[in-house]
């Protein structure tokens, strides 16, 4: 089932989603709403093919990489103990939006999702101290990186790219390392890829998913249901 969201804060219990996750549609990208929504494990997501309404998920099964574990391999520590890249936290938050929102031409695709209302909406929670970045450079050049939001006890990560190879898995270690420094229960990958896979991402159910993300019991699990 499939709700339509109107000018009120509110989200359909996820328990009623698709099987993909698509829980609802519509609504807008303010702050209370996108804030109410993470705190629930649910992100917007624009679909590729022309409709402007905002689709929000809320997968059951969650792909996510526990900080602890995130796998590095022999060619990235190599990489690593060259030190050719430098990593930073928050320093260039606009410049990795707008690259992972132009890398490899994504802004050309029909409704590619991470227009200028997106990159608005995730700028102001970055200004309210929401969203972070993960920048890779080399030397004053942007090379890669990712973005995401702190919530709860959960980083959720949005979107990564690269310029130069394996940039992005550099974001990725950097941000899991200073996450579990942080005491941070876990990374949302939102959706399982091969290169996630590959650095330590797993599945986990909602009721983990939502324990882990406010601290509390979260009672019964849906996907056990």
């Amino acid at each position: 089932m499939i709700f339509q969201l109107d000018d009120e804060l509110w989200f359909p219990d996820p328990i009623f989603g698709e099987d993909d996750g698509l829980l609802a549609v519509g609504g807008d990208l303010s702050s209370e709403r996108l804030h109410m929504a993470y705190m629930n494990g649910i992100f917007p997501w624009y679909p590729f093919d022309g409709n402007e309404l905002i689709m929000w998920y809320c997968p059951l099964k969650r792909f996510v990489i526990f900080p602890n574990e995130i796998h590095i391999s022999h060619s990235m520590r190599t990489l690593m103990n060259k030190q050719q890249y430098r990593v930073t936290w928050d320093k260039d938050f606009d410049g990795v939006i707008r690259g992972c929102s132009t890398v490899a031409q994504r802004d050309k695709d029909m409704g590619a999702w991470l227009g200028e209302d997106m990159i608005e909406a995730y700028t102001r929670l970055h200004n309210e101290g929401v969203s972070h970045s993960v920048e890779v450079w080399d030397g004053d050049q942007l090379v890669g990186g990712l973005y995401g939001e702190r919530v709860g006890n959960i980083f959720c990560g949005e979107s990564m790219f690269s310029l130069v190879p394996n940039a992005s898995k550099l974001a990725l270690i950097f941000l899991a390392r200073k996450m579990e420094a942080e005491g941070v229960a876990l990374i949302d990958c939102q959706l399982e890829t091969p290169h996630l896979k590959s650095m330590g991402g797993k599945y986990i159910t909602y009721k983990e998913y939502m324990t882990l993300l406010t601290g509390k019991d979260y009672g019964f699990d849906y996907a056990d249901e």
